[in-house]
């Protein structure tokens, strides 16, 4: 399965756990091009004198989850020829137009090139 596909399938499992939350950070761990785990980092609920509020913040919206999906498998063609890392979507809800930033973190092993020097 492509990336792009598996990225398609993190959200589409994410989708209603966005829809309570409009901030934060969605992360896939790719090991030999394949997604491992993922899920959202999201801002801390603030409580009031020990209180949770009862109620969640609203989340994104239909529109807004469409254009998150998109976007981050777009961003997949930014990705250059490592095969291991991590890719952190920053994202946040400000007057109903959401914002997204994207990091790409690639790791690699010294184990693995040892054993051809």
């Amino acid at each position: 399965m492509t990336l792009a596909k598996q990225i398609d399938v993190v959200f589409r499992k994410l989708k209603d756990e966005l829809s309570h939350v409009s901030s934060g950070t969605v992360f896939v761990h790719i090991r030999n091009n394949e997604i491992g785990k993922f899920g959202i980092k999201h801002l801390p609920f603030e409580s009031l004198d020990g209180v949770l509020p009862a109620v969640w913040s609203a989340g994104l919206s239909e529109l807004q989850y469409q254009s998150f999906r998109q976007m981050a498998i777009e961003s997949l063609k930014r990705k250059k020829s490592w095969t291991h890392g991590e890719i952190m979507f920053d994202f946040t809800v400000r007057k109903n137009i959401i914002s997204l930033s994207v990091m790409f973190e690639s790791n690699y092993n010294m184990a693995s090139y040892a054993r051809t020097i």
